[in-house]
């Protein structure tokens, strides 16, 4: 998909540039999401749960309200995708020592394999495409990286 924005150089003039990039973004974005999950196996964990592992992984141990907030779902939700990590063996649940109300998660080793495997199954996926880009438009995808990625946290 081609926008206008993109054919005419990337420049936003103004507040009806702005909707059709978002527009762009959301559907493009949404497209290589859907693409990537196909992959996957019927039964394999959801990308929230990949998410959640990556997070405990990178990050280290936490509470499910915190990886509530940080993924920006609802609670219930989070120990739903908790449960499902647990009941496989990816998370592993302990007391918090400062407080025994609270349980605190980290990723097991089995968890730390899983989240390998499926990111080398879709990392290996991407390579593949990109090698059929031109170097110019590798480096265009590898200076949006770090946008999209701020543009994920805010919001």
């Amino acid at each position: 998909m081609k926008t206008d924005i993109a054919a005419g150089g990337g420049h936003i003039r103004g507040p009806g540039d702005t909707t059709r990039l978002a527009s762009g973004l959301r559907l493009a974005v949404g497209r290589l999401t859907r693409r990537l999950r196909q992959a996957h196996a019927v039964g394999d964990v959801s990308l929230s749960g990949v998410s959640v592992l990556a997070r405990l992984a990178a990050d280290g141990p936490d509470s499910p309200t915190s990886l509530a907030e940080l993924e920006r779902v609802r609670p219930q939700a989070m120990a739903s995708i908790l449960a499902q990590l647990e009941q496989r063996a990816l998370v592993r649940r302990t007391p918090d020592a400062a407080d025994g109300r609270r349980s605190i998660l980290e990723v097991t080793e089995e968890g730390r394999a899983m989240l390998a495997e499926r990111r080398s199954e879709s990392v290996q996926r991407l390579a593949a495409v990109l090698d059929d880009f031109t170097p110019e438009e590798r480096v265009t995808l590898a200076t949006a990286v770090p946008l999209l990625d701020r543009l994920a946290e805010r919001l």
